[in-house]
Parts: C-alpha cells; sequence; structure tokens
C-alpha cells in the first residue's frame, strides 16, 4: 500500500521541462511590454498565464494613461506637475527618485504603444492630437483615453497582437506555484500547474513577476477572478520582501447590484472628469465640504467619505450612493462601456442617477524593486502592480498604472538582458526542485467576508483581530496541487501581511483608514514597512524602508 507521502510526491512531480532565458508570469501591461523588449535584445522568453494571453486585469482599465506629451498638453501642464500630482496623491509615501524617474518615461513609452499601433481617441476627427481628460488628484487634462472607457482594453489589444506577430511563446491556462532556487538562494525557474494540476517546471536564470493584485481577497472588486495575490506569495517564500501592503486602493464607484459579489462593472473616474457628482439618497452632495477638489478629490478621499455617508443611512440607504451623470451630453458615445453595464441592469444614465459604491481596485504596495525591476533576490523580478517601486506611495494617482506598466515593463527587460549579460544570474541547472510545498488554506468566502467588513476602507484594531481569528479558525495545512489550493493559499498569505501592516500602522494615511487612529501621524509613520516570511512562514514585519533615492 503506498503511503500518503509518496503518492503526494507522486501526484507533484513534474511530467514536464522547459527552458527559458526568461519565464513571465502574466499576460498584461507589463508582462507583455517585458517580453517584447527581452525578446528585441535577444532573450528567449516564455510566458505564462492563468488564463489566455488577453485575459488580465489589463483590458478592464477604463479610466485611460495619465501622461504628459510634448505639444499635446494643456497650457501650464509639465512632467514635473505630473510628478507633484502623484507625490501628493501617495500621501508621503513615495520615493520621490522612483515617481520623477517613472513619470518621465511616460512619453516616450506612450509613443512607442502608439507606434506598435495603439489608437487612442483624437480630440478631434481628422486631427492628430489626442483628447485629454482630467481624474481625481490631477491639476491638469492629462489622461489620455481609447475607446471612450476602452483604455485598457486598446493597450492589451496591440500589446497581444504584437506578440502575437513576433510568435513569442505564450503558455496559457498554467498558474506558477512555486520560485525554482538554487542552494545560495537564487531564483532559477518556476514549478507551474495547468488547469487540470498536471505540474511542470520551467527553468530560467531569470523570473519576471507581472501577476497583477489582489482584488479576490474582498467581496467586491473592480478585479477579474484571477487576481489573487499569487505573485505575492511567490515572491515572499522565494525570499522576497514586500512593502505597503497596508495600502489597498478602493475604486469609489464601482456600478451597485444588490447581493453582486466579486468582479463588479467599473464605473470610471473620467465620469466625474466629466462633470458628474455623487449624492445620497436624499440628494445631499457627499463631497461638499470634504475636500477643495470636490468630486474630484483623490481616490481615497472619495471612497472614505462615501464609505462614511453610508453608514450613516441617509434616506434608509446603506450600501450605495448615487452618480449624476445626467447633465453630460453623449454619455452612450463617450463611456461605452460604463453605459452597457448600466443598460444590463435596465438603467439608462443618461436620465437617471447611477448607483455606485467602493470596490477592492488596486494594490499600492507588492515585491520591493527598484526602478527597473530588480528585487532582493537574484533572479527574481517584478513590475507593474504585483511590485513596489515606490511610484504609488500610501494611494495610485488615477491612471498612472497603465503607465508604470508600460515604463518599467521595458527597464526591466533592459534590466534582465543586462544582468544576463554579465554573468549576473545564476545556472538553471543549478536549481533544485524542493519537495511539495505545504501552505496555510483559509476558506475563500470567510475570508474574503471578514476583510471586507473588517480590513477595507475603515479599520480598527478590534476588527482586525477578528480577521486573525478567522485566518486562525478557518486555516487548513494542504499541499499545492491544485490551481484553486494555490490561489487560496496566496490570498491567505497575502491576507495575513496585510493585516500585520495595518494592525500596526496606528494611524490613517493614503487609502489606510484607521478608524481608532483617524489622523495623518508623520512623526511616526512617515515610512513603510518591509514584511518577510519567517522561518516558519509566517508574515513578520522587518525593518522600516528608506524614502529616499533608488537602487
Amino acid at each position: 500500500m503506498t503511503d500518503p507521502v509518496t503518492a503526494l510526491q507522486a501526484k507533484t512531480h513534474p511530467v514536464w521541462e522547459a527552458a527559458a532565458d526568461l519565464v513571465v508570469i502574466g499576460s498584461g501591461v507589463a508582462g507583455l511590454t517585458a517580453a517584447l523588449r527581452a525578446q528585441e535584445l535577444g532573450l528567449h522568453v516564455l510566458v505564462v498565464t492563468k488564463a489566455t494571453v488577453s485575459d488580465g486585469n489589463t483590458r478592464w482599465a477604463q479610466g485611460g494613461i495619465a501622461v504628459v506629451l510634448e505639444g499635446e498638453h494643456e497650457r501650464g501642464d509639465s512632467v514635473g506637475k505630473h510628478a507633484e500630482d502623484t507625490l501628493t496623491a501617495g500621501a508621503g509615501l513615495c520615493d520621490e527618485d522612483a515617481v520623477r524617474s517613472i513619470i518621465a518615461g511616460g512619453p516616450a513609452a506612450v509613443a512607442r504603444l502608439r507606434a506598435e499601433g495603439a489608437r487612442f481617441d483624437p480630440a478631434a476627427e481628422g486631427r492628430p492630437e489626442l483628447a485629454r481628460t482630467r481624474e481625481g488628484g490631477h491639476s491638469a487634462f492629462r489622461v489620455i483615453h481609447a475607446g471612450g472607457d476602452a483604455t485598457g482594453a486598446e493597450v492589451e489589444r496591440t500589446l497581444v497582437a504584437t506578440a502575437g506577430g513576433r510568435r513569442i511563446p505564450v503558455l496559457e491556462h498554467h498558474i506558477a506555484v512555486d520560485a525554482i532556487r538554487t542552494p545560495a538562494g537564487e531564483v532559477v525557474g518556476v514549478t507551474v500547474l495547468d488547469h487540470n494540476g498536471v505540474p511542470g517546471v520551467v527553468r530560467a536564470p531569470a523570473v519576471l513577476l507581472a501577476s497583477g493584485g489582489l482584488g479576490q481577497l474582498y467581496q467586491a472588486t473592480s478585479n477579474p477572478e484571477l487576481a489573487t495575490g499569487d505573485g505575492l506569495a511567490l515572491a515572499l517564500r522565494a525570499g522576497a520582501q514586500v512593502a505597503d501592503v497596508e495600502f489597498v486602493q478602493f475604486h469609489p464607484t464601482v456600478l451597485f447590484t444588490p447581493g453582486a459579489r466579486g468582479r463588479l462593472p467599473l464605473v470610471t473616474e473620467a465620469v466625474r472628469g466629466e462633470g458628474a457628482t455623487l449624492h445620497d439618497a436624499t440628494g445631499a452632495s457627499v463631497m461638499r465640504g470634504v475636500h477643495p477638489l470636490g468630486d474630484l478629490a483623490p481616490r481615497d478621499v472619495v471612497s472614505a467619505a462615501i464609505t462614511r455617508r453610508m453608514v450613516q443611512a441617509p434616506g434608509g440607504v446603506d450600501d450605495h450612493v448615487f452618480l449624476d451623470a445626467t447633465g453630460i451630453s453623449g454619455f452612450a458615445k463617450r463611456f461605452p462601456t460604463v453605459h452597457a453595464a448600466c443598460a444590463a441592469i435596465g438603467l439608462d444614465p443618461a436620465k437617471e442617477p447611477i448607483p455606485v459604491t467602493p470596490a477592492a481596485h488596486f494594490a499600492c504596495g507588492g515585491v520591493v524593486t527598484t526602478v527597473d525591476g530588480r528585487s532582493g533576490v537574484r533572479g527574481l523580478y517584478a513590475a507593474g502592480e504585483v511590485a513596489r517601486t515606490g511610484l504609488h506611495g500610501a494611494n495610485r494617482l488615477a491612471s498612472n498604472s497603465l503607465l508604470e506598466g508600460l515604463v518599467v515593463g521595458r527597464r526591466v527587460a533592459d534590466a534582465i538582458a543586462a544582468d544576463f549579460a554579465i554573468g549576473r544570474l545564476a545556472d538553471p541547472r543549478r536549481g533544485v526542485l524542493a519537495p511539495p510545498v505545504q501552505a496555510p488554506v483559509a476558506d475563500r468566502d470567510a475570508l474574503q467576508r471578514a476583510m471586507s467588513r473588517y480590513a477595507a476602507i475603515g479599520r480598527d484594531a478590534e476588527g482586525l483581530s477578528v480577521v486573525g481569528s478567522v485566518l486562525d479558525l478557518s486555516v487548513v495545512e494542504s499541499p499545492l496541487w491544485t490551481p484553486r489550493i494555490v490561489e487560496d493559499a496566496a490570498l491567505t498569505l497575502v491576507a495575513e501581511a496585510l493585516v500585520a501592516a495595518a494592525a500596526r500602522r496606528t494611524e490613517s494615511r493614503g487609502c489606510h483608514v484607521r478608524t481608532d487612529f483617524p489622523e495623518r501621524d508623520d512623526d511616526s509613520w512617515q515610512r513603510g514597512q518591509l514584511i518577510r516570511l519567517s522561518p516558519s512562514g509566517q508574515p513578520v514585519l522587518a525593518d522600516p524602508i528608506a524614502l529616499e533615492g533608488v537602487a
């Protein structure tokens, strides 16, 4: 009779192996930008993605790309002013050098994307100048868009078409499970599972995490089902450090539908940029007197204001407010995606206000990297939402995410090629296949309910303790032998890290709002918090990180 350990080893033993110079985990804007650039530089690239190549979070981005294009910007606007707005939104936790470096790379990145065939909306028919809008936290009209509110879809279409044309290999319907490391701890590949749980190995001297965010930690999110924090968990298990994970940005306005769970349709911030206003069930303004920018205040301010108003339950409504866009002419043409989502629930935004509520939207923290994607572990890189470059700080400025993916995606490919050329990376043949990973796995439904109730926008010590108790009570140790278990283990680990950081940060800053510590405390807390795994596999807080300079 086969003992359980032998049976587990047989089930998780790789049945195939592949090799590359670079394996990219994720097929969104950062991952595909990096893959395309790496191929240009002569590297053999393999992209691994959980669904199909076009199913990442990028295609859901509605708002646009924040960028100050030479000769195509509002009078008085500049790259420097874009950086200043980013620093203001980041509430004192941005790395200023990183902000200025990444923002400065935006115009060239967008120019390259346009050269590859991306089509952005023109200011007027037949004119080369692009239309620009303004979103929350921006001091100027500098957000370019495509298809009205389908910018992410156009960016993804362009990158997927280019990658297909250049025949970049893509391994679809596979999830990355764990890093392969040398005895010295260098990363030299990953283990993967297909949708049936069949295991395989990809050996490569460089692994780029471009796996997106963690929106599925919460019941309501703008993120697709794929956003389960897998890359963050893999990086922690590989020995990397993460930071700023307590800062989860909630988009102020997703379309409210009673009882809905998972990914909800986004009502882009650009709707407010075009003049829509928020009010409660009694018709009272939500943002009046809250912030000088009113309805165009930064996302953390608007989300928190909506949450406070819902708690008051004006007119007996405690789970949503209303976005009045009836004054916007040509709404269906300007915002076709939003209009279609509203029409699906029988609502016409031109005639009646849109019911909206905040939902988990973007992880401002992630794997600690330089502005060119290098982590603290040799051979492991990160770009996009999974990374913490220092650009976003405590709160991301609207429409900076696609920009970051384009800029850092290219830079990380350059960094990998340079590291490869100088012999900095380890030989994949030295990688040791570790025994099957066993990890704590919490019940996803219980986890999402607890995180949404106690660790979303308004947090306090008691509620965060409740989340910790839920995790303790619902966790079971499990081998990572199915994609669902890999995802649930990642959500569990990321939730533990987030709760630890949120409990320790006894202040309110950016999108981290503590109701028991409502004030910002620059004397004690104008710093990031590093998290690593302890020898027992628990996330623990390490020394704070400096917010000056970039490597």
